[in-house]
């Protein structure tokens, strides 16, 4: 009965709560044995022994936390128990970021992250937060098809007039779409509820303090949980940062510089390349010179490969930015780009190396776009994203100055400055929510130990600076920097991972300014 009623929380209802303002007492999810369809999501790296030991429970929260004992939602938790119980210090919560990125499944990956000495005296718990995946996923949609019908004329990179009048026009069809269907969570996805969920969690799960390891957006929830709740922070581990306060003091300045990240993440890559050479790297050659004009063609005409494929300025910049975000992604996107470069000019030889094609490395929203639905076909993605973006993060109300900014910033980061206006600026202006939770600082609060705060030198999405700002603007932090492309790191650096190690279980904090390498370099 118990497992039941946790598998009909995690796929998403919201329960009623008593109704008063009054504070109540955290009630302790029941754990138990992980419904099938969860564990079937697992990938084939969990051994059968592993599967075995890992359990799942939904979290009561309150959906508005200054009526904690108002209507309540639930938070899908899994988790992977400590190798060595009789010496367990306590539960690692993770989160892998987005927003909107379900976590649920990352306990049951730890050993990505951790070696035996940390899996060995913690139980690790991944989590999906309120809103997303399996937590009562907030959805703008009813059917796949409003959704498909929304998406029809919404570019990712609207160049001319006729593109950026549809994106206006389909984006705010979406957001009112949002107001009609996203229910109770609309004003209460903010940053601040999910870490305040998170100490609920942590206190259901009996911990005194907690140990938190964040990556991408989710160093954005461990500032704020830390800064809420500084006494209860014992070890806080935050990986591919955000500039939280500019994030949440100014939007469209935080978006600006998201830009200028994957500006200084291509352009380093693409110096990589040509230093390595055609052997290493199938684009070296003046890979920057012929980069640019390959964008130049192609926003003139797709280009067709050998193999049919028709592809647009808008997949390479789509691509590209995806890409980035995985050293082992580089090199095959090298060569995409090489093969790209030859059909637009047929006299160059193609390399001995081929267009390796990769799964596409983002969700694709959902998979929505990905469909081809029957009719009323039930829509099975969340809205997540914008959910918590357009709260957090304070946008102009209006459109009628996009195309103006969308041209600035394309002028000071000519590959992804549109790319990035075409988002949280454009999306965020005719959000429906009013006078939702927000967190806006402090973020100087002293934590009784150190932050650790992971920067990659080459971060595309979250840039090296923001790794700086973070550990300046925290009270209590020290810095830990990579050489390193690709988007967060941990698991991937033995320096890094020893480091976080140690502190983990023994709170010995890395000294600040160190600067470490990966495990492996593109184009090694």
């Amino acid at each position: 009965m118990r497992v039941v009623l946790a598998s009909a929380l995690v796929l998403g209802t919201i329960v009623s709560g008593m109704g008063t303002a009054q504070a109540s007492p955290v009630r302790p999810a029941a754990w138990g044995q992980c419904a099938a369809d969860v564990l079937a999501s697992l990938p084939a790296t969990v051994t059968p022994e592993e599967r075995a030991r890992l359990s799942c429970a939904v979290q009561e929260v309150p959906v508005d936390h200054s009526r904690p004992r108002g209507e309540q939602t639930g938070i899908a938790m899994m988790k992977r128990p400590a190798n060595d119980p009789a010496r367990k210090i306590g539960t690692i919560f993770l989160n892998p970021g987005g927003p909107g990125g379900s976590g649920l499944l990352r306990g049951a990956v730890a050993k990505n992250y951790f070696g035996p000495s940390v899996l060995d005296r913690f139980d690790v718990v991944g989590f999906d937060p309120r809103g997303v995946a399996r937590s009562a996923p907030m959805r703008c949609f009813r059917t796949q098809e409003e959704a498909e019908a929304v998406n029809e004329g919404w570019y990712s990179l609207p160049r001319t007039q006729a593109e950026i009048t549809s994106s206006i026009r389909q984006s705010k069809a979406y957001t009112d779409y949002c107001r009609i269907n996203a229910g109770p969570l609309l004003n209460h996805m903010s940053t601040e509820a999910v870490a305040r969920d998170l100490d609920v969690m942590r206190e259901a799960v009996g911990d005194r303090q907690l140990n938190f390891v964040g990556f991408s957006y989710g160093t954005l929830i461990g500032s704020t949980y830390a800064n809420i709740f500084p006494q209860r922070t014992r070890a806080m581990v935050i990986d591919g940062n955000v500039d939280p306060r500019l994030r949440l003091s100014d939007g469209a300045q935080y978006d600006r510089e998201r830009a200028r990240g994957f500006e200084i993440a291509l352009d380093a890559m693409l110096k990589r390349c040509d230093a390595a050479g055609v052997e290493k790297c199938a684009f070296a050659g003046d890979a920057r010179g012929k980069f640019e004009a390959l964008k130049v063609s192609l926003a003139k005409a797709p280009a067709t490969l050998p193999n049919g494929t028709v592809v647009t300025l808008s997949d390479v910049v789509n691509r590209v930015a995806g890409d980035l975000y995985s050293i082992a992604r580089i090199a095959p996107l090298a060569a995409w780009l090489q093969s790209i470069h030859a059909a637009l000019n047929p006299s160059v030889a193609m390399s001995v190396q081929s267009a390796v094609e990769l799964a596409a490395p983002l969700a694709n929203a959902g998979g929505r776009w990905d469909v081809d639905p029957l009719p009323d076909t039930p829509y099975t993605a969340d809205d997540s994203y914008y959910g918590v973006n357009c709260i957090d993060k304070p946008f102009s109300r209006t459109t009628r100055t996009w195309a103006a900014t969308a041209a600035k910033w394309e002028k000071e980061s000519p590959t992804f400055g549109r790319y990035q206006a075409a988002s949280d600026l454009l999306t965020c202006a005719t959000w429906p929510a009013r006078n939702p939770d927000r967190w806006i600082g402090p973020w100087n609060k002293k934590t009784p130990n150190p932050i650790v705060v992971v920067g990659n030198y080459y971060d595309p999405a979250t840039q090296y600076l923001f790794a700086q700002r973070m550990a300046k603007q925290l009270g209590n932090a020290r810095l830990v920097s990579v050489d390193a492309f690709g988007h967060c790191i941990l698991g991937r650096s033995a320096g890094t991972d020893a480091v976080v190690a140690k502190y983990l279980v023994d709170l010995v904090a890395p000294a600040d300014g160190q600067v470490f390498q990966p495990n492996v370099q593109p184009f090694a």
